[in-house]
């Protein structure tokens, strides 16, 4: 797991909570289970309406790439090439095939494969761009589902702000209940801006 994807969520919601103890308001405040239903559920609804079902849900795929952020090793990788270019050079390049299946680089090992098979470069070239391209477009799908739902959430916090200050209006009687219901009725932009802006937008 990426140890700044994780200590910078940890981290901004520990100094989000401090600061709310430091202000002197009770956390209890804070906590509404109906704005945070209206926010992530709201706002979760939304992405499926503007996304394909299957891109929606392979969200914990998206999630896993983003949280896993895996190490190449470009060191060890130019290390494997030049070792390579060696061998070629020295037994030809049919020597290569019984060293391919020793590699877990899936990209390189078809790349040497069509290489060791002949084929011409300007065709590996293209083969191998065109699967570089699919995989870009992979990932913009995933960027763009957590974007979508980035935009969504504090949109839906406005959604449950204005909801709240209807309800607000509609008793404006009870003189004691305005400051209460004009609380509740920022929580949910308060959790919208939050979900956007520290967790889906990064």
């Amino acid at each position: 797991m990426d140890i700044g994807t994780l200590g910078g969520l940890i981290g901004g919601f520990v100094l989000i909570l401090g600061s709310m103890v430091i202000s002197g308001a009770s956390l209890g405040l804070y906590v509404d289970p109906g704005s945070a239903i209206m926010v992530i559920g709201g706002s979760f609804c939304a992405l499926m309406v503007s996304n394909p079902l299957q891109r929606v849900l392979g969200i914990m795929n998206y999630l896993n790439h983003a949280l896993r952020v895996k190490d190449y090793g470009k060191e060890k990788l130019i290390s494997t090439m030049v070792s390579f270019s060696e061998q070629a050079r020295r037994e030809g390049l049919l020597a290569l095939e019984d060293s391919l299946d020793e590699l877990d680089d899936k990209f390189m090992e078809k790349g040497l494969r069509l290489v060791v098979d002949g084929t011409d470069p300007s065709l590996i070239k293209n083969i191998l761009y065109n699967e570089l391209n699919q995989l870009e477009a992979r990932h913009s799908d995933g960027i763009k589902l957590f974007e979508d739902w980035g935009a969504y959430a504090p949109a839906f916090g406005m959604i449950g702000t204005l909801q709240g200050l209807i309800a607000m209006m509609a008793n404006l009687g009870d003189q004691s209940a305005i400051g209460k219901g004009m609380a509740l009725a920022l929580i949910t932009t308060f959790y919208g801006a939050i979900l956007a802006n520290l967790v889906l937008l990064p």
